[in-house]
């Protein structure tokens, strides 16, 4: 069986198309089994894989399944771009598909709109937003960060779960250093995955970010979240924060990937999320 795929970097920094969050795209997941689903994403190795497949709604222009290379998501940011990119061009200049796809994905239908290159998803569903069971200090002392360099930390979920976790300082943004053992005790979903997304506010409408996550027994940071910077949305809406909201993010630069995210909350209290996304190359896979 061959398996056409596209590689593509999405929140990509304008004018380095090697920036960004690398993606796989397999074209046509059609007749494939969830046990080889999760054995190309392990092959590959990216943060995230995904997979094509008609859509079963009729509201729906495709729908996508996503794999990191250990487990299945519901939904994921840049997965999510980039997936609606590669359905732009597939469909050509069919009418069904073009600046506007509706992905269906498990946690839901995804709106994503394009303008040129650059892809805005809406959130899944409407956030639903918890207090974390640790304190500030302690979360503050598993980033390896003074006690009160974390303020108001949230679980928030806008399509998947996360542990939002706001710093007082870009600084302390940058010299967060995750001990596996705390985050995998601290910010471990019950039966789920550990995962922190570490922020500052640096000026009006802009942050800088970093995410950490578990994976084979140590921690990993991911280049840039866009499930992340939709539940910082969340937690700006759980905040009361005012409204219209515009926040330009930067992630990626410790982990060799600078990466631009936009987060957008809008009057109507839907949270977008956009990017730019680059298409380097694509080819076939031999199983």
């Amino acid at each position: 069986m061959e398996l056409r795929y596209r590689i593509l970097n999405v929140f990509a920094v304008e004018g380095d198309r090697l920036s960004g969050n690398p993606l796989c795209v397999f074209e046509d997941g059609r007749g494939l089994e969830d046990r080889v689903m999760q054995a190309l994403a392990r092959q590959l190795n990216l943060s995230e894989t995904t997979f094509l497949l008609p859509a079963t709604r009729p509201d729906a222009t495709a729908r996508a399944r996503i794999f990191t290379p250990d487990f299945e998501l519901p939904f994921a940011g840049h997965p999510t771009l980039g997936t609606a990119h590669v359905v732009r061009a597939l469909a050509g200049a069919e009418a069904s598909a073009g600046d506007r796809v509706a992905l269906e994905l498990a946690a839901g239908l995804v709106p994503v709109v394009a303008a040129g290159d650059r892809w805005t998803l809406t959130a899944a569903r409407a956030p639903r937003v918890r207090a974390p069971a640790a304190s500030p200090d302690a979360l503050a002392a598993m980033l390896g960060l003074p006690a009160g360099a974390v303020t108001r930390p949230r679980w928030v979920d806008t399509g998947v779960e996360q542990l939002v976790v706001p710093v007082r300082r870009g600084e302390d943004v940058a010299a967060a250093r995750p001990d596996a053992a705390s985050l995998d005790r601290l910010a471990r979903l019950p039966g789920g995955e550990a995962m922190a997304y570490v922020w500052a506010e640096v000026a009006p409408g802009r942050v800088v970010a970093r995410f950490f996550f578990m994976a084979g027994g140590g921690v990993v940071e991911d280049p840039a979240t866009g499930s992340a910077c939709a539940n910082l949305g969340g937690w700006h809406l759980a905040e009361g924060s005012p409204l219209p909201l515009r926040v330009a993010i930067d992630q990626g630069r410790q982990a060799g990937r600078p990466s631009r995210l936009d987060l957008e909350v809008g009057a109507d209290r839907a949270v977008r999320v956009s990017g730019l996304v680059v298409e380097l190359g694509r080819g076939a896979l031999a199983i």
